[in-house]
């Protein structure tokens, strides 16, 4: 690719992140704007969900910071470019990570080794959302109400009956985005990552895959076909 090319992947991906956590916002009422350089929050988000996503590369925080509630505590920023410095704003970097993308020629895995079902009931959306976060009581943060969202799919990946990880999509213009992914054993993961590539496929045909990742997350991403577009960083305010 370009560098024109990536840039433009680069935003494409930007801004299906900003739809799908504009989706997740809606879920629990809480109303975003989209700017031409930024999606935000004026309401504090739900956890581990940004206050406001940049769009482009020559974001200012002008564009976003006075829209977002920077008094309480949790408010953060997710720097799609990694080109902005908000230290002098009151925030420190929490976490950089690189953008995906899997064009949409490339072939699906022909015969994935995990199952995947779509989850369709609150009831099935509490059993993924507590695998998903393992351990203790999971944060408030995937309501019912994501399930009526055409744009987006929760699924589950099974090995036989065994849930083994999950995973969700999220439809934008042109695009799709794979994010949540998650392996209950980290020895399927490189397993749930091929089941989730070819459940995309299957939900929305024809259309390329964009995410982020970092550690060993982005090797099983770059594994399966993903190539890296670029930095992101998300910063957290220090309230």
């Amino acid at each position: 690719m370009t560098s024109t090319e990536t840039t433009s992947i680069r935003a494409a991906a930007a801004r299906n992140n900003a739809d799908w956590c504009a989706s997740v916002c809606r879920s629990h009422g809480i109303p975003g704007t989209f700017g031409e350089t930024a999606w935000w929050s004026s309401r504090r988000t739900p956890p581990y969900y940004p206050d406001a996503v940049t769009l482009h590369h020559d974001t200012v925080p002008a564009d976003f910071l006075a829209g977002i509630d920077t008094t309480s505590p949790g408010c953060s920023v997710k720097d799609s470019c990694a080109t902005l410095d908000l230290t002098s704003s009151g925030f420190v970097e929490l976490f950089d990570a690189q953008w995906i993308h899997r064009p949409a020629g490339l072939p699906a895995p022909a015969a994935p080794a995990l199952r995947t079902e779509r989850v369709s009931t609150a009831g099935r959306l509490r059993d993924w959302v507590d695998a998903w976060h393992g351990g203790d009581a999971a944060p408030d943060v995937f309501r019912p109400a994501l399930l009526d969202d055409p744009s987006v799919r929760v699924l589950t990946v099974h090995d036989g009956e065994q849930l083994s990880g999950g995973v969700v999509l999220n439809r934008s213009t042109g695009l799709v985005g794979l994010s949540n992914l998650f392996a209950v054993s980290s020895g399927d993961a490189a397993a749930v990552w091929s089941s989730a590539i070819a459940a995309a496929a299957l939900h929305f045909p024809g259309l390329p895959l964009v995410g982020y990742e970092h550690g060993d997350d982005l090797a099983h991403a770059q594994d399966g076909g993903f190539t890296a577009l670029g930095t992101l960083r998300v910063w957290l305010h220090d309230s």
